[in-house]
């Protein structure tokens, strides 16, 4: 019986360490068009992702998550960080070609994310 449930706790446990965690949601709450439609905030978070400036919580959070997403398509993010992504890529694409060549060049210099998710942001862009 005692083996039993030492196997099923570490079943448990094995179970729980392979399942992928999400995202804090801690920083759910950041009005994303309030920092798109603020130049100066949106200055802000993207040097703090570049490191060419200082970070706040919420732009250590963002930065330390950004390859990460790329890599996995944002399995790891909430509902709300993922929508999220797609304002912020959008705007980028329409309005801060600038910011968003600098952002392609520091995360993907390859163009491996562009060119796999070139759908999405093909349909991003006509948003």
């Amino acid at each position: 019986m005692r083996t039993t449930i030492v196997v099923c706790f570490l079943a448990l446990v094995a179970f729980a360490a392979a399942r992928p965690e999400k995202y804090t949601d801690r920083f759910d709450n950041v009005n994303v068009q309030e920092v798109l439609s603020n130049r100066r905030l949106l200055s802000a978070y993207i040097l703090c992702a570049l490191d060419k400036g200082k970070c706040t919580n919420e732009g250590r959070e963002l930065k330390s998550h950004i390859k990460d997403a790329l890599e996995n398509n944002c399995e790891n993010c909430t509902d709300k960080q993922r929508r999220g992504a797609r304002t912020v890529i959008a705007h980028l694409i329409n309005h801060e070609k600038g910011f968003w060549a600098d952002l392609t060049a520091k995360y993907d210099p390859e163009h491996k994310y562009v060119v796999k998710y070139e759908q999405e942001l093909t349909e991003i862009k006509k948003e």
